[in-house]
C-alpha cells in the first residue's frame, strides 16, 4: 500500500507512525504531511528518514489511503480533492462524522459501514470510541434503551498546550506560585472544569453531543437516548468514563464480561476488592479499552453500569483508525 498521513507532526500523527509497523499493511511508500512551518522536517520510520511536505493539489496522487489528523478545517480543504483523486481517506476530524454518505466506524462494531464509503471514511470522537466498544456487546447480549455516561477526559484531549498547561501549574505549586493559561478558562490543577466544547441551545456541549450523535449513527439508532457530561480533569493522558445502559432484557453479568474477556480489544479489569479496575495513569500509551467496576445498576430494573478507560491518542484515534486500514485492505476496496 502507499500511504499518507496529514498531520505527521501532531500527537496523532506521531502515534500512527509508532504503530503502523504493528498492522502489516505492506506499506510501500509513505509520504508525511504537515503544515508550512512544519515542512522540511525530518521524522525517522523503519530505518528511514521521511521528509515532512506541505500539502498541495498534487500531493495525494499515486497513494492508495491517506489518513488526515490535522483538524477541520485541513480535511475539509484537502480530503475532497484526495477522494476525487481516487485516494481513500480516513479522516480523525468532526468534519464528516455526520454527513450522511459519509461512514463512520469503530472497527469491530460496524466495520461493515466502511464498505459503504465513498473515498471517506470518518474516524469518531476519541470518548465515542471507547465507549462504543465497550457497547457493542452490550447492544448484542441485551439491547439498550437508554445510555447515561459521564466523562473524565484528560488534558491531552485539548492539545499539547494544554498539557504544558497542566504541568506549567503543577510546578508553580511546588514553587508556591501561581501559573495562569490560556486554554482552559479556569486552572485545571487540583480541579474539574465540567465544560468541554461550546454549550448548544439545548444546554449540553459539543463534546457531549458528539456521544449523543455520534453513538446513535454507529449503532444505527436514531432514536436511542442518551445524556452525557464531559468534564476535563488533571490528568495527562488517557479518558475515563462512567458509563449505565437500560437495556431491553434481564442482564446477566457474567455472560457480558465473557463475551468482553473475548475481545482482543478488551480488557477486563474488574476486582475492585483488590483495587484492581482501570486508571489512566497505567493505561496511557496501552492501545486496548479497558472495562472494570461492573455491577448492576439500581437505578434501572433492567441496568448495568461500568467503568471505562483508554488511551485517547491511541485507542480512540490512530489505532481505530489503522483498524479500519487494516479491515479496508483485508475485505479489499471493491466490496
Amino acid at each position: 500500500m502507499r500511504l499518507g498521513i496529514v498531520g505527521a507532526t501532531g500527537a496523532v500523527g506521531q502515534a500512527f507512525l509508532e504503530w503502523l509497523p504493528r498492522f502489516e499493511l505492506d506499506v510501500q511508500e509513505l509520504r508525511l504531511f504537515a503544515s508550512p512551518r512544519s515542512a522540511g522536517k525530518t521524522i525517522p520510520f523503519s530505518g528511514q528518514k521521511l521528509r515532512v511536505q506541505p500539502v498541495g493539489e498534487e500531493s495525494f496522487r499515486g497513494l492508495d489511503l491517506v489518513f488526515f489528523s490535522a483538524g477541520s478545517s485541513v480535511s475539509e480543504q484537502w480530503a475532497p480533492i484526495a477522494q476525487r483523486k481516487g485516494v481513500l481517506v480516513i479522516d480523525n476530524s468532526r468534519a464528516f462524522r455526520l454527513h450522511p454518505s459519509v461512514p463512520l466506524v469503530v472497527a469491530g462494531v460496524n466495520s461493515s459501514d466502511l464498505f459503504a464509503h465513498h473515498g471517506i471514511i470518518a474516524n469518531p470522537n476519541c470518548s465515542t470510541i471507547q465507549m462504543c466498544v465497550a457497547l457493542k456487546a452490550v447492544q448484542d447480549l441485551f439491547g439498550m434503551r437508554r445510555i447515561i455516561v459521564s466523562t473524565y477526559q484528560a488534558a491531552s484531549g485539548a492539545g499539547a498546550k494544554a498539557m504544558d498547561e497542566l504541568l506549567n501549574q503543577a510546578r508553580s505549586f511546588n514553587e508556591g506560585t501561581n501559573s495562569s493559561g490560556n486554554v482552559f478558562p479556569h486552572p485545571l490543577l487540583m480541579n474539574l472544569i465540567p465544560r468541554i466544547d461550546a454549550l448548544r441551545e439545548n444546554g449540553y456541549t459539543g463534546e457531549e453531543m458528539k456521544l449523543v450523535e455520534e453513538t446513535r449513527k454507529i449503532f444505527h439508532s436514531p432514536a436511542l437516548k442518551i445524556s452525557a457530561t464531559a468534564v476535563r480533569v488533571p490528568v495527562l493522558r488517557a479518558h475515563s468514563e462512567s458509563i449505565t445502559v437500560e437495556v431491553q432484557r434481564s442482564i446477566d453479568l457474567e455472560v457480558l464480561r465473557k463475551e468482553w474477556e473475548k475481545h482482543p480489544g478488551i480488557r477486563v479489569m474488574d476486582d475492585p476488592a483488590k483495587d484492581v479496575y482501570p486508571m489512566p495513569l497505567y493505561v496511557a500509551g496501552e492501545p486496548h479499552t479497558f472495562i472494570g467496576r461492573l455491577r448492576k445498576d439500581l437505578a434501572f430494573e433492567n441496568g448495568v453500569s461500568f467503568w471505562v478507560v483508554a488511551d485517547q491518542l491511541l485507542r480512540g484515534a490512530a489505532v481505530n483508525a489503522l483498524e479500519i486500514a487494516k479491515e479496508w485492505k483485508e475485505g479489499g476496496p471493491q466490496q
